[in-house]
């Protein structure tokens, strides 16, 4: 497909899809700002710093999931302490990433594309994202598949350093590589995984050097293994 078709069809297929989902999602975004609302005093919404499509400033909205009075830096790890009670399950449902169909609509953002990352993770690796941010972010993409639980997977003693230094590069490698081989059916296969990986809980595994989306096996818990109890 023509790369002019091609993106005309996913800005087609972007204003389409975030203007439905704005409509029809409506009593879902009334809903989740009632609980925030009687959760905890704040606001509904949150921005973040993030860099944005070719580099200008994006304000990028999400539910609010913390107490108001909450400090540390812009990293959620699991079970993290300044999450409200609705909005941890904001956090584990992603729903919290809703109000950016708002961005989509705009044109700030698309549904599939690279993750917006904020200006100092973007300074670190300056070359890749001169790459990356020639096309716009997106909800959903290889790096957020890849990284659905990274809450889990963060080092909750220093989240911050284990981020920049473990995470960051291999979120940077796969969203240079979605920058630079994009395609429409490549786009579809990734919004299909995401519903399987938010609908049905299936981790999905992202092969760094080709994109190609696979079912991540679990892998089976040793007989001998020592059963872990969580708190209640």
């Amino acid at each position: 497909m023509h790369a002019v078709v091609r993106v005309a069809l996913k800005r087609t297929i972007d204003v389409v899809v975030a203007a439905l989902g704005l409509i029809v999602l409506a009593p879902v975004f009334g809903l989740i700002a009632l609980l925030i609302v009687f959760d905890s005093p704040g606001p509904v919404l949150y921005r973040g710093e993030r860099t944005g499509y070719r580099g200008r400033p994006l304000r990028m909205l999400k539910f609010r999931k913390m107490r108001p009075e909450a400090a540390g830096g812009n990293l959620t790890v699991e079970h993290d302490e300044r999450l409200t009670r609705i909005g941890g399950f904001l956090v584990r449902s992603k729903l919290d990433e809703l109000p950016q169909l708002w961005h989509v609509l705009r044109g700030e953002m698309s549904l599939v594309g690279p993750r917006p990352e904020t200006p100092d993770h973007v300074a670190r690796h300056a070359l890749d994202y001169d790459e990356i941010l020639r096309v716009r972010p997106g909800m959903t993409g290889y790096t957020q598949l890849a990284f659905a639980r990274e809450g889990s997977i963060l080092d909750a003693r220093d989240p911050y350093i284990h981020y920049v230094t473990r995470l960051l590069p291999q979120k940077v490698a796969l969203d240079r590589l979605y920058a630079t081989r994009s395609s429409t059916r490549g786009d579809l296969r990734i919004i299909v995984a995401t519903v399987e990986t938010l609908v049905l809980r299936q981790p999905i595994a992202v092969d760094r050097a080709t994109g190609r989306l696979t079912v991540r096996r679990r892998r089976p818990m040793p007989a001998t293994a020592p059963r872990l109890v969580g708190k209640g």
